[in-house]
């Protein structure tokens, strides 16, 4: 009984395992719950991740938040942190590619008819400004000669996902989002593909902020996340 009892004292001293912060853009999301379940089965270190547009995220890094772990969908907002010095290691992870949308069941339209067919209608798309699915649009649609047809007719959102979510509910008939995105989708369908060289290659720089970040990172290079990613549609990058 004194045994049992100590024991449990003892164990009650050991301190719990730390909880690694990972901040990740949006279009991640899903996938990279599974790779942090995968990680914290195998190393017992529990995961949390929050999800929003990179470049909130960014910038809430930036003003002090804990973060051990940052995922970005485009390499200017890890650039930033990177000068701010906030960078401790950093890998180029993941590729992506840009799509038109519209409901499930609609039939084809090509990027270069959505001028005349969005009618009254809103293309769906992140901010144009700020978040990296919507910056990629913008470029896009302007390397295509579509910006000053559509600037006028767009309804932005905080977040790739948001966007989706707005055609997929029916509140608008079109929208740009990632590929990864339409696939988890069922009631959204790929209507057209962007060009790839219509836009900068879409990327995903991984980072560790905080030594206790680096073994995550590393997880995040390993086979077991690369299988979870390369299964959502990502493409796997060589990294630096």
């Amino acid at each position: 009984m004194l045994r049992s009892l100590t024991l449990s004292l003892c164990l009650a001293a050991l301190p719990a395992s730390a909880e690694i912060t990972v901040f990740a853009a949006a279009s991640l999301g899903g996938v990279l719950d599974e790779v942090a379940a995968e990680y914290t089965a195998g190393t017992g270190e529990a995961v949390a991740i929050s999800y929003a547009g990179s470049s909130l995220l960014a910038r809430q890094i930036e003003a002090g938040a804990p973060a051990d772990v940052f995922v970005s969908a485009n390499p200017d907002w890890m650039d930033v942190l990177e000068e701010a010095g906030l960078v401790a290691a950093r890998t180029e992870l993941l590729g992506n590619a840009l799509v038109l949308v519209g409901p499930a069941g609609a039939p084809a339209l090509e990027i270069a008819d959505l001028p005349a067919e969005l009618g009254d209608g809103r293309l769906a798309v992140a901010l144009t400004e700020a978040v990296p699915a919507g910056i990629y649009g913008r470029a896009a649609l302007t390397s295509l000669g579509l910006w000053d047809a559509l600037s006028g007719r767009l309804a932005e959102t905080d977040n790739v996902r948001a966007a989706l979510a707005l055609v997929a509910t029916g509140a608008a008939p079109y929208g740009i989002v990632y590929a990864t995105d339409a696939a988890l989708e069922p009631r959204v369908a790929i209507l057209d593909r962007f060009p790839p060289e219509s836009h900068a290659p879409i990327t995903y720089p991984a980072a560790a902020l905080t030594q206790a970040g680096a073994p995550f990172l590393a997880w995040l290079r390993g086979e077991a996340a690369g299988a979870r990613f390369a299964a959502a549609g990502f493409t796997l990058l060589p990294g630096e």
